[in-house]
C-alpha cells in the first residue's frame, strides 16, 4: 500500500508569500470559500455539472478515461467576461503528447458559468495573479476534468510532469469517488527540490506559479475490484497578454 502524504496547507494570510517563496501554495476548502466569498452550498451546486462532461476524443495514448469541458474568460480587476468559444492549444514545448493540436471541446455549461460561485472564484484568483505580477487582464482557460477507472486505470496527466505555458495554474479538487492514487507532485523547474502529497478534501486548491514549478498527478485505480471510480477537478490557467496561440 502506497503512503499518502498530507498537503502543506497555507491560509489566506500567507498564501501569496508561500507562492513567492516556493512557487506554489495549497489551500483547504475553507480558505477557497473565503477567496470566492461564497457558502459551501454555492460550490457544491457546481458539482453536478461534472456528471455531464463529454468524452475527450483527443487522447493520443488511446485511452477513454478522460471527460472534459473547456471555456475561456478574461478577468480584469472585478470584471469577469466570458470570451468567444475557441479551441484549446498548447505548444509542444509544454505538452509533448498533445501539443501543436487545436482541440475543440464542448464549452462549460452556461448554468455553471452563470453561477455566482464560478464568477467569484475566477475573480478571486485573478486578484491573486495581479497581486503577484501586477494589475492587468488575465486570459483564463477553464477546464472541467473527470478521470475515471472504468478501464482499470485513469491518468490525470498523461503528458507527465509538465508546465502549462501560462503564468499561474489553479488545480481545484472537486471530488474523489472510489479511487486510490492521484498523488500530486510539484517540482522546481530549475532545481532539485520537489514535494508530493494527495488532495482529498473537496474544493481544496493547489495554486502554482507555472514559470517556476513543474507538476503532475499520478494515475488512479479503483479502490475496490470491479467498482469503477473517478476523480473530478477544475483546472484554471491564467496568462498575461493573450490566450495561448494568439501571440
Amino acid at each position: 500500500m502506497t503512503a499518502s502524504f498530507l498537503p502543506p496547507l497555507s491560509d489566506a494570510r500567507r498564501v501569496l508569500d508561500d507562492v513567492r517563496a516556493r512557487g506554489y501554495a495549497v489551500l483547504p476548502a475553507a480558505e477557497v470559500l473565503a477567496l470566492a466569498q461564497v457558502e459551501a452550498d454555492g460550490l457544491r451546486a457546481l458539482e453536478r455539472s461534472w456528471d455531464a462532461l463529454p468524452t475527450d476524443d483527443y487522447l493520443r495514448d488511446g485511452g477513454r478515461y478522460r471527460s472534459r469541458r473547456h471555456s475561456c474568460f478574461v478577468v480584469h480587476g472585478d470584471q469577469v467576461q466570458q470570451a468567444s468559444h475557441r479551441a484549446h492549444w498548447q505548444s509542444l514545448d509544454y505538452n509533448a503528447l498533445h501539443g501543436g493540436m487545436l482541440r475543440m471541446f464542448e464549452p462549460v455549461d452556461p448554468q455553471t458559468v452563470a453561477a455566482p460561485a464560478w464568477t467569484s472564484l475566477l475573480r478571486g484568483l485573478g486578484q491573486w495573479c495581479s497581486a503577484l505580477h501586477g494589475m492587468q487582464p488575465w486570459y483564463v482557460e477553464a477546464h472541467q476534468f473527470r478521470i475515471d477507472t472504468a478501464d482499470g486505470i485513469g491518468r490525470p496527466t498523461p503528458e507527465g510532469a509538465h508546465r502549462d505555458g501560462v503564468d499561474f495554474v489553479a488545480v481545484v479538487l472537486v471530488g474523489r469517488h472510489g479511487i486510490k492514487g492521484g498523488e500530486t507532485r510539484v517540482f522546481q523547474a530549475e532545481g532539485p527540490d520537489g514535494q508530493r502529497f494527495t488532495l482529498f478534501e473537496p474544493w481544496s486548491l493547489l495554486f502554482l506559479d507555472d514559470t517556476r514549478v513543474i507538476h503532475e498527478s499520478t494515475p488512479i485505480q479503483p479502490a475496490a475490484d470491479d467498482v469503477p471510480g473517478h476523480r473530478d477537478t477544475l483546472v484554471l490557467t491564467f496568462r498575461a497578454g493573450a490566450f495561448q496561440g494568439d501571440d
